[in-house]
């Protein structure tokens, strides 16, 4: 059995590198391709060189008459032809995820394969926010259908799939390998980060903005700074944010002033971001992945969105979803805050081992 992991982006390799350690522990066959999403040596780079991954093939944008997906596509195409893995791993909703699905569909449509021994594997399957403005969900939806074996970390995302009539036997609920990531590096952290930055463990808060629709807006992203910069005074709470490139390129180009109010810092390796999340009072964000983090980590966390795929934080009270609303932001940070931390993990243990398992035994079926 071979299995090829397709990622290009921060949260994939965090998502992916416990299938990936498991695969040279048991030494089966694998390789990694990475489509060269993220282009920033602190998005990525450095997160192989923590994880101990080593891509086999590094893809970089050439081409600029074709957009990413489809330029991915085509190179993408080429390794699978060549590779002959019988399972292709995606993890998520990026558009490396939606290209690796593509390129897999042009194949098989074409005949280059048979879709009985190479089969296209979604990791964290059938999560939906419902809205379809976003890209993220576009690509989800796309990738559900097009995959042969789908892996919902929820019972309430194999609902999801079961409404879009997908198959029930395509459909495994597993649980998220967030939780795997989380326990096998959070005893790799140390607080070294927070005495750096002069903090007191569980009092400050942490912030990450990142999302098209808060910071390419440039009333959502000036208003929703702005606010926190007033809170860190009022509540006299150092408020840290690691600052995405995306969202510093637009603070520059929407000329938003007086943010030095807030702990601006560089994005942070895994382990010391872990450190900050755990040690935090409350972690205020747009991220989905963070949500989940938070959520395991038993730190609470607002979402500053209108809509989130991750609707089993909110149930279990770790996460309030607040839009971009000051007032609902206010009274939802000052009830988070006086609420109890008495919620269970709900995304599973051992997540990456059951995956595994199932590839393997779906290989001796087919064999």
């Amino acid at each position: 059995m071979k299995i090829c992991f397709v990622l290009g982006t921060r949260p994939e390799i965090i998502k992916l590198f416990p299938l990936i350690k498991i695969c040279k522990k048991k030494k089966i066959k694998h390789f990694v391709i990475h489509t060269g999403q993220h282009n920033s040596y602190l998005m990525e780079k450095k997160f192989f060189e923590d994880f101990k991954i080593k891509p086999k093939y590094f893809l970089t944008k050439k081409n600029n008459k074709k957009s990413f997906i489809t330029e991915t596509m085509d190179n993408i195409s080429k390794i699978y032809l060549k590779e002959k893995p019988e399972y292709i791993v995606n993890q998520g909703d990026t558009d490396t995820v939606l290209a690796s699905s593509l390129a897999c569909n042009k194949l098989s449509e074409k005949n280059y394969y048979d879709k009985k021994k190479f089969q296209l594997v979604h990791v964290e399957s059938g999560l939906r926010s419902y809205d379809q403005s976003m890209p993220e969900e576009i690509n989800r939806i796309i990738s559900d259908q097009l995959s042969d074996v789908l892996l919902a970390p929820t019972s309430d995302s194999k609902k999801n799939l079961i409404k879009e009539n997908i198959a029930q036997s395509k459909i495994y609920v597993v649980g998220n390998t967030i939780s795997d990531s989380i326990k096998e590096n959070l005893n790799k952290t140390t607080d070294k980060v927070v005495n750096k930055l002069g903090l007191r463990k569980k009092n400050y808060f942490l912030l990450t903005l990142h999302r098209p629709d808060l910071v390419d807006n440039k009333k959502n992203l000036s208003k929703i700074i702005n606010y926190f910069c007033s809170l860190s005074k009022r509540k006299k709470t150092k408020i840290i944010f690691p600052i995405h490139p995306r969202t510093q390129q637009k603070i520059k180009l929407f000329k938003i002033k007086n943010f030095n109010k807030l702990k601006i810092v560089n994005p942070c390796n895994y382990f010391d971001f872990l450190s900050l999340q755990k040690n935090a009072k409350l972690i205020l964000t747009d991220s989905g992945g963070i949500q989940e983090e938070a959520c395991i980590l038993k730190t609470p966390c607002l979402t500053i969105r209108k809509n989130t795929e991750r609707p089993e934080t909110i149930k279990i009270k770790s996460n309030i979803l607040t839009g971009y609303s000051l007032a609902k932001i206010d009274i939802s940070l000052n009830r988070i805050l006086k609420s109890k931390i008495n919620w269970k993990n709900p995304y599973g243990n051992n997540v990456s081992r059951k995956i595994i398992n199932i590839l393997l035994k779906k290989f001796k079926e087919n064999d």
